[in-house]
């Protein structure tokens, strides 16, 4: 949810200012360690979790609902991470996609919205996804059958961001990384801003 939350600030950065932001898709800790929230998570991290994400979306009155489907398929009783996660990686298998082409922020403007802006349940039902990426100057057809045809490639792709995400120096998202530096969570953007500001980082020209 802190992806989602911290959406228009990022894409604001791409907006006004002088720099491309290069999205690097990652599988959330839950697909990649299963059993982080059975074994490894405080008590105390899903309550909070839902507390935090509920009051920031309020504070920065941004539309957001815990998803429905949620994109895990999980027990939340037990933290359980089912094996099977046709809706996550579906979903991170299209960013890939889309980053390839150069259409990362845009997929990111309109699927990530699509979850957890709370106007569409049954997210995942193949129209709303088609229509979606046809909005982000996909090809939905060709996007959605290709995370199929190409799931190898693409995961492939998707755990070199992983190894990426570990050698830059922490495993959380939002990540964002500017010349070798980590800035992680929603609320290190203006750090970010202020990193590159003493790097000479310039308001984009009209």
């Amino acid at each position: 949810p802190y992806c989602y939350l911290a959406l228009d600030r990022v894409l604001g950065i791409e907006r006004d200012y002088d720099v491309t932001v290069n999205l690097r898709p990652v599988y959330p800790i839950a697909v990649r360690d299963p059993d982080f929230f059975r074994v490894r998570a405080s008590k105390h991290y899903r309550p909070y979790n839902l507390l935090d994400t509920a009051r920031l979306a309020e504070r920065h009155g941004i539309k957001y609902r815990r998803p429905v489907p949620d994109p895990i398929v999980q027990n939340l009783a037990t933290g359980e991470i089912a094996e099977d996660q046709p809706h996550i990686r579906r979903v991170t298998r299209l960013a890939q996609l889309a980053a390839r082409q150069g259409k990362g922020l845009a997929y990111l403007d309109q699927v990530a919205r699509l979850i957890w802006d709370g106007d569409t349940d049954n997210w995942n039902d193949g129209e709303h996804l088609a229509a979606a990426l046809r909005r982000a100057g996909l090809d939905a057809s060709e996007a959605l059958a290709r995370v199929e045809t190409d799931a190898d490639d693409l995961d492939a792709e998707i755990h070199s961001n992983e190894a990426a995400q570990d050698a830059a120096g922490h495993g959380g998202v939002p990540l964002m990384v500017f010349e070798g530096e980590p800035f992680f969570g929603q609320d290190r953007i203006d750090l970010l801003l202020w990193r590159m500001g003493q790097r000479g980082l310039k308001p984009r020209q009209p």
